[in-house]
């Protein structure tokens, strides 16, 4: 089995923190590098061509939707998940125009955050159920 690479991007330690250790119980997940700002995020993709990039939104130096667009073209074979405190409806539908496959919510993350990755992974786009509108997070993904 493949081990899939991924590169988690958060200006807040504690939240990267969270999500490795929420990732780690997973045999076929591997946190390979963690990064604090959008300029380091491209750096890191650029470097390391990670599978999966957690992105954050608000990031100092360049904020997370410039990332993706350059990351998209310095690792176009990485998929991105961006994971925000935002839940504006359009912020999530330009979000997922740079090419990001899904829109995670921070506080929806508990228990949503492996069935994201798992639908970035197979190529599905995902969006929080909080923003879908739902309680349900199979209606989350469209």
């Amino acid at each position: 089995m493949a081990c899939v690479r991924i590169l988690i991007v958060d200006d807040y330690a504690s939240w990267r923190q969270c999500a490795a250790l929420l990732l780690q119980f997973e045999p076929d997940l591997q946190v390979i590098c963690q990064a604090a700002d959008g300029l380091e995020a491209v750096e890191k993709s650029a470097a390391l061509q990670p599978d999966l990039i957690l992105l954050d939104i608000g990031l100092p130096n360049l904020n997370g939707l410039e990332a993706a667009r350059q990351i998209g073209k310095v690792a176009p074979g990485s998929k991105i998940l961006f994971v925000s405190e935002n839940c504006c409806q359009e912020l999530t539908r330009v979000a997922l125009g740079t090419g990001a496959l899904g829109y995670l919510l921070k506080s929806d993350a508990a228990t949503e955050l492996l069935p994201a990755v798992r639908a970035v992974l197979a190529g599905q786009q995902f969006v929080s159920p909080t923003i879908a509108g739902t309680q349900s997070s199979d209606s989350g993904r469209t």
